[in-house]
């Protein structure tokens, strides 16, 4: 029998619930403090506890860690009023399973959340989030912190509530509000995206509100804005730190009223949108700096998730190297690249990653299915940390293209160090070792002939048609150099 505590300082709000959960077959225990729940968690093991945000002695989030303290699997449900939800999303960032609102108006609802908590297990919920990811193309990864994130993206998207992303240019904010639209109560309405730099203030008012017959030159016709159309389903606002004044004032009436006018219109119309905001700009330091409203900051803040960069989960990398190559499926990159990828710091993150990958797989068609060094771009190979980095590997195992400006110091010194090996042999009083003579003048054919390969595929970004031109070879002549006489695999 699945074991329930009810923690809250108002009877009947306990008296209710034990009551109607008994009658479900669940063994309710119930305490109205602090000290009460102690000593009903010492009592007997609990499955599920209910725990109100607000009661005269603690607080939810404190009761919530010292239940964890004694049974790290119990499952925690938040009891909150509307006015204190922001507090109820901090209690799920410090691991509380869900939240639910007071009074509790659908009690058929409230049964069967309940029986899905706890009945439930965080297998369930993992194949859920990555059957979700999957069906939208996004990689969920081995990073810890990208994990927590789509675990709370998951729990939020079931409420009503609004969801500010943040997070650097192309770290995939958009993605991610396709998730949580996916996980939502309304995967089967629209989900509509606009990024709210790309349009001048007359433009953005009019795709976001619509405008009526006339409004304005040129408006010939009436047409729905997007809170009209996805009126059900979700409106995804990338950039909003970019928005007007002007419409930030309207969109503060919408978020407070769920209702907009159309342009040249007095009739007011009403829209259910799940609203999602996202900017790689900081709010908080644009409200700072007067650029943004903060009343609307905080309508829009009722809960914020930030997507790490892609340098903080680069054991991601592969991964999102594979999916992006699916269409491919006969290309791949050598660990070697691999290598490099996962050493650079991507400050475009996966839409850099994205064009990286495109650009190499372009380069080597017809020519490779194994994506090398040569083929990535060169800010990615010039990184000398990443060529430190290459732990028992010789001169020859490592393609000197990669080494940067530092190559050419480095030829200069072999010249030296070859030449002096020569005169030390000239001056020799005996017998000169022809053979070993020839040797040395191919060692140092073959490392010249490197030397003038490299600089020319650095040159030309590791394009082989290019740097056979500035070679005055065949491609077909460079590819021998590269491959058949092994200077640089």
């Amino acid at each position: 029998m699945k074991r329930i505590l009810v923690v809250d300082d108002e009877r009947e709000v306990v008296t209710f619930l034990y009551y109607l959960l008994s009658k479900k077959g669940y063994d309710v225990t119930y305490a109205h403090n602090y000290d009460e729940t102690i000593e009903k968690l010492e009592l007997k093991e609990v499955d599920l506890a209910l725990v109100d945000l607000k009661m005269p002695d603690t607080n939810g989030i404190t009761v919530l860690k010292r239940i964890k303290e004694y049974y790290p699997s119990c499952k925690v449900v938040i009891m909150t009023g509307y006015s204190t939800v922001k507090t109820a999303v901090d209690a799920i960032k410090n691991g509380a399973s869900d939240y639910i609102e007071k009074p509790f108006d659908d009690i058929d609802k409230l049964e069967k959340h309940i029986d899905e908590l706890i009945h439930t297990n965080t297998v369930f919920y993992d194949y859920e989030i990555e059957k979700i990811a999957q069906s939208i193309g996004m990689v969920v990864g081995q990073t810890e912190e990208m994990n927590i994130l789509l675990k709370m993206a998951y729990k939020f998207a079931k409420k009503n509530i609004n969801v500010r992303i943040e997070g650097e240019t192309g770290t995939g904010k958009e993605v991610l509000a396709r998730f949580i639209h996916e996980a939502s109560m309304r995967p089967n309405q629209p989900f509509i995206g606009v990024n709210c730099g790309a349009f001048s203030e007359t433009l953005l008012e009019s795709e976001l509100f619509g405008h009526e017959k006339g409004a304005f030159t040129g408006a010939s016709q009436q047409r729905r804005g997007l809170f009209e159309v996805a009126s059900s389903g979700t409106l995804f606002l990338d950039e909003v730190a970019e928005a007007s004044p002007s419409i930030q004032v309207k969109l503060l009436r919408v978020l407070e009223t769920r209702e907009f006018m159309r342009v040249g219109s007095e009739q007011s119309l009403h829209t259910n949108t799940r609203i999602i905001t996202a900017s790689h700009v900081n709010l908080e330091e644009a409200v700072k700096k007067k650029e943004f409203r903060e009343d609307l900051m905080y309508r829009l803040d009722v809960v914020k998730l930030s997507i790490p960069p892609l340098r903080e989960r680069k054991e991601d990398i592969e991964m999102l190297v594979d999916k992006l190559l699916s269409n491919t499926p006969s290309v791949s990159f050598s660990k070697e690249s691999l290598h490099y990828l996962s050493n650079y710091q991507w400050p475009g993150n996966i839409r850099e990653l994205s064009n990286v990958v495109t650009r190499a797989v372009a380069l080597a068609e017809g020519e490779t299915d194994v994506i090398t060094p040569e083929y990535l771009p060169r800010q990615i190979t010039l990184q000398k940390s990443c060529v430190e980095k290459q732990e028992g590997r010789n001169e020859l195992d490592i393609p000197q293209q990669l080494v940067g400006d530092s190559y050419k110091e480095e030829l200069a010194e072999y010249v030296d160090e070859w030449k002096n090996r020569i005169l030390t042999l000239w001056e020799q009083e005996r017998v000169i070792d022809l053979e070993e003579i020839q040797n040395n003048l191919k060692e140092l054919e073959e490392k010249i002939e490197r030397s003038f390969v490299t600089r020319a595929l650095r040159e030309t970004l590791g394009n082989r048609k290019e740097a056979s031109k500035l070679l005055n070879i065949s491609v077909r002549k460079l590819r021998y150099i590269m491959n058949e006489k092994g200077q640089l695999k």
